[in-house]
């Protein structure tokens, strides 16, 4: 059995849209039904079975919030920043699996379903693409950016399972991409022209992607479709929070 290791990046402040609706210095602190909003995506890592030792990179303000077993690094000023102080805590041995701690609704069976499909096909960076209809079906009233492929209507995940090889050596584009992750347009820009008009014409598909994003890296990108959309549905706007706390409120009341 595939086993990973898992960082959690949580050192995101609340600076966006969220502000207007909770007073939390930090994303990751935001209460749903009074936990913060990482509890939920820690846990659901703890309970993967192919996740191996997890680190949380984060403020100290949540490193209470934090069960056993979880290593806790102080995050720094940028998220590339954070990725290598949560490097620094690993063996660097296992492939690792970058989680954000914006989507609570997340949970070990979509985390444990997309190492598995990884696991089948050989690269060195994996990111997940959920499909529009998927998203939808499930989660009608969110709001996601989406893209279209060959293949079809997509949206992204928020998690990226890579080899700590292709981490150490693209931090130059990994900061790039990280800072455009929202903006899928400019994502496209990096790609080159002609490129940029088979995505315009919609005819871009999936493994010229991947070819292309190898080059660009100088390592093997693959796209694994999940059925997942739990690994994409972020919290970044009042709407988002909406939804999860309504999504989440049942769970909570058979534990309790």
């Amino acid at each position: 059995m595939m086993k990973v290791d898992a960082v959690v990046l949580a050192g995101a402040p609340n600076n966006g849209q969220l502000q207007e609706v909770d007073p939390a210095k930090w994303e990751a602190a935001i209460a749903i039904h009074g936990k913060p909003m990482v509890s939920y995506v820690v846990e659901a890592v703890q309970n993967a079975e192919h996740v191996d030792k997890i680190v949380v990179v984060g403020p100290v303000e949540i490193k209470d919030a934090l069960p056993p077993g979880v290593t806790f690094v102080r995050s720094g000023s940028s998220l590339p920043e954070n990725i290598f102080l949560a490097l620094d805590q690993l063996e660097k041995k296992r492939k690792i699996l970058l989680i954000t701690s914006d989507i609570p609704m997340v949970h070990a069976e979509a985390l444990d379903d997309f190492v598995e499909r990884c696991a089948e096909l050989p690269g060195d960076v994996y990111y997940p693409l959920i499909s529009r209809e998927a998203t939808e079906q499930m989660y009608p009233e969110s709001q996601r950016t989406y893209f279209t492929l060959k293949e079809g209507c997509f949206t992204g995940g928020n998690v990226l399972l890579v080899s700590p090889q292709a981490l150490i050596n693209s931090r130059w584009v990994m900061d790039d991409v990280f800072s455009q992750r929202k903006k899928p347009w400019k994502l496209v820009r990096m790609l080159g022209l002609v490129f940029i008009l088979k995505f315009l014409a919609k005819r871009l598909s999936m493994g010229e992607l991947e070819k292309r994003a190898s080059s660009i890296l100088g390592y093997k990108g693959v796209f694994i479709i999940t059925p997942y959309p739990e690994l994409g549905t972020d919290v970044d706007k009042p709407s988002d929070l909406e939804l999860v706390r309504k999504a989440l409120a049942p769970i909570q009341g058979k534990e309790a």
